[in-house]
């Protein structure tokens, strides 16, 4: 019996994959009965908007995730776009490729605070491809709580503003 690829580490999601900074169960208890992520987008052009991802309906196995622009009032700008997530596709979304991505400790200061921060650079596979940055604070088991991205006229930058959660 062979256990190589399988550690039992409920961070490894699988072969070639770093770890993920959290865990589905992590995540989930992180979120309590409900979360409210307030986020800032920034533009490469100069423009920024906020934007809002909250959980409801939590169970053991996920959420619902709605999201929204919000609009210069406050209100919502456009759909709201709701959908069933599962902890554990949440947990996906920070599988990385360990050929193309390096980790890294880092503390930052954000609008939540001053945050120790797992630092995950992964680079496409174009040889040349610059890379994304997704900081993911160990206070905070979920989404990165800033994250760049390389676009052709510059860097967008998101930013958790704010993080509520209901227990």
């Amino acid at each position: 019996m062979s256990h190589s690829q399988d550690s039992g580490d409920p961070h490894v999601l699988g072969p070639g994959l770093l770890p993920t900074p959290f865990t589905a169960d992590e995540i989930r208890d992180a979120s309590g009965s409900g979360k409210t992520i307030r986020i800032l987008v920034e533009e490469p052009e100069g423009e920024a908007f906020e934007r809002v991802n909250r959980f409801t309906e939590c169970d053991d196995e996920g959420a619902t995730l709605e999201r929204w622009r919000v609009a210069p009032d406050g209100g919502v700008d456009g759909e709201i776009a709701s959908a069933r997530v599962t902890w554990l596709e949440l947990q996906g979304h920070a599988a990385f490729p360990a050929e193309r991505t390096t980790v890294d400790e880092e503390t930052i200061d954000l609008p939540i605070g001053r945050v120790e921060c797992l630092r995950y650079d992964t680079r496409d596979e174009a040889p040349d491809a610059a890379a994304e940055t997704f900081w993911f604070a160990r206070a905070f088991p979920g989404m990165p709580v800033r994250f760049e991205s390389p676009t052709p006229a510059g860097r967008v930058r998101t930013t958790v503003l704010a993080v509520e959660v209901v227990r």
